[in-house]
């Protein structure tokens, strides 16, 4: 699908005096400005994140009420169980709150639930089945903020349980009953950052903890779990989860946990740590252990108390994520058929019985993505569905179920994505109901996808040190992409090399003669509506990496989309 370019403009001499203030690169000066940090002080702690940048954890609405009943249940030696959440961002929550109630001699047990039998939240079942091994609270992780059945019987049954989520809360009911609620989202707290991952939340509550006993200095060594589950969560790389990230990073390498180490190792992470190896590496592989049903052994591969039992534990994570790409490939070709069925329809909801429900929503993802509409991906089984959504643009998913809650037995989510649960008879009842509500808020003009660029970037700029300039910007991610920008007077040399069936290498030249070696993932599908031909004048939108082999630096174009050079 064709993009349209959006190509921003700057003020040159503005950027040369933040450049010179700052002694960076004129074009990091510029690009810092576009995102809002024109100020030096402002530009200086982009920058340069640190401690100080963490926001007071007791902001968060809720929180002393939920110290002061952790506390309580440390000095009368209660058993806790930690009830995490399916995905990364749930499961690293938990191994982090886990190991900071160990540390301050808390007696603990941990649930994560089976995606598939026991659902997103929290459940009677499983509460009642604590309570009767002598569970007397419960802590939530990314997870909870609408379990409002179980935290009514739980509360009715004398089980106390302290909710710590970043989900919104549902607008008419509030919060259900617990303790606490500690979630940045919720009504009437003034947390100053809204972004906070459900692990980041977990952090918050793990470091008042720590700063009660007298453990503060041990904060920052829960900062490398802290940012794999904040970037693998794809939250906003800005504010206090910039910091969180920046600094977990940093201490990555230096890793002393087993599981995380052996983890490494099987994700190819051997050196320097950036955001795209937590992304596109260490995320995938945790996050498959939920989604095919393996939750549990992320905790376990964490808690590892030697290296082969780690290695073990992490070599069946990267055996689940293979697996885990074959089921989606195959469930995202078969719902590209159905869409293809459905015409041209404003929202696209398919369904299919028996799809593998973990991962539904990375089909989804890539429907969106590749149809520029939003999606529904649902698998159905014994008269019941469960979806994801993904959403496009500003489109929020959220308020456009809401329009038809009456259809679900229950959903939740945000502005971009979403999960739900209804009966399969209600499928085509959906998918008019939603088709209707896009149809009275999508504009022509927000159905066409858009390309955002950060620069534009004359051919003899583009350089490896031009690379380690813009590094100073990392991490890059959600609310810091990596700066893409566009770049005229470039030519094909040859015929593009097609790699592995979906991508694409291209060598392209300039027209003094320079040469450059670019990658284009996903070109084939990407490519369809262009015409590759050798000679052909292009102008590229790319990113810039380093390719490094056996030594040898080398630096690569990373193509977002080709146009062509008038």
């Amino acid at each position: 699908m064709r993009k349209r370019w959006n190509i921003a403009k700057h003020d040159h001499s503005a950027a040369e005096k933040l450049a010179a203030e700052l002694g960076v690169h004129r074009l990091v000066a510029a690009l810092m400005i576009a995102r809002g940090h024109a100020e030096p002080a402002a530009a200086r702690a982009f920058l340069d994140p640190s401690l100080d940048h963490l926001h007071e954890p007791h902001l968060l609405k809720g929180l002393g009420e939920a110290v002061e009943r952790i506390e309580a249940a440390i000095r009368s030696n209660e058993t806790i169980l930690i009830w995490g959440d399916y995905d990364v961002d749930g499961t690293t929550g938990t191994v982090l709150l886990r190991s900071v109630l160990r540390i301050l001699g808390a007696e603990t047990e941990y649930h994560i639930p089976n995606r598939f039998t026991e659902g997103y939240g929290l459940n009677i079942e499983a509460l009642e089945a604590a309570k009767e091994r002598g569970c007397s609270l419960v802590i939530t992780v990314d997870c909870g903020i609408r379990s409002f059945e179980s935290l009514e019987w739980a509360s009715e049954n004398g089980l106390d349980v302290i909710v710590t989520d970043h989900h919104l809360s549902d607008e008419e009911r509030g919060n259900p009953p617990a303790v606490a609620v500690v979630n940045p989202n919720q009504p009437g707290c003034e947390y100053p950052d809204k972004h906070l991952a459900g692990v980041g939340v977990a952090f918050k509550l793990a470091h008042a903890l720590l700063r009660s006993a007298g453990k503060e200095a041990l904060v920052p060594s829960f900062l490398k779990i802290a940012a794999i589950g904040t970037v693998a969560d794809i939250m906003q790389l800005t504010g206090e989860n910039r910091a969180i990230v920046a600094l977990g990073l940093r201490d990555l390498p230096n890793t002393r946990n087993y599981g995380l180490k052996a983890l490494m190792e099987a994700a190819g992470c051997t050196s320097e740590m950036t955001s795209m190896h937590i992304g596109f590496r260490l995320g995938p592989r945790i996050n498959a252990a939920g989604r095919m049903d393996l939750g549990r052994y992320v905790v376990e591969l964490f808690e590892a108390d030697g290296f082969g039992a780690a290695r073990k534990l992490a070599g069946m994570l990267d055996s689940r994520n293979r697996e885990r790409q074959t089921e989606q490939q195959k469930i995202t070709e078969l719902a590209l058929l159905q869409a293809a069925e459905q015409g041209t329809e404003t929202i696209v909801v398919v369904a299919g019985e028996g799809w593998h429900r973990g991962v539904i929503g990375l089909a989804a993802s890539r429907i969106a993505e590749r149809l520029y509409r939003p999606a529904i991906v649902l698998s159905t089984e014994n008269g019941t569905a469960h979806g994801s959504a993904r959403s496009i643009g500003n489109f929020h998913i959220l308020k456009a179920l809401e329009s038809c809650s009456e259809l679900f037995n229950q959903f939740g989510g945000h502005a971009a994505a979403a999960g739900m649960k209804l009966p399969t008879a209600n499928i085509d009842s959906l998918r008019r109901a939603l088709c209707e509500y896009a149809e009275s808020v999508l504009t022509e003009e927000s159905r066409t996808p858009v390309l955002h660029i950060d620069a534009r970037v004359s051919p003899e700029s583009l350089s490896i040190s031009l690379v380690r300039e813009l590094s100073r910007m990392e991490p890059f991610g959600a609310g810091n992409p990596k700066p893409v920008f566009a770049t005229k007077g470039l030519s094909l040399r040859f015929e593009p090399k097609v790699m592995k069936d979906r991508h694409l290498k291209l060598y392209l030249g300039e027209r003094d003669g320079r040469r450059f070696e670019a990658v284009w993932w996903d070109g084939v599908e990407k490519g369809k509506e262009q015409t590759l031909a050798v000679g052909r004048n292009i102008e590229v939108a790319c990113t810039l990496d380093v390719n490094s082999w056996q030594g040898t630096e080398r630096l690569q174009l990373v193509i977002e989309d080709i146009r062509d050079d008038n």
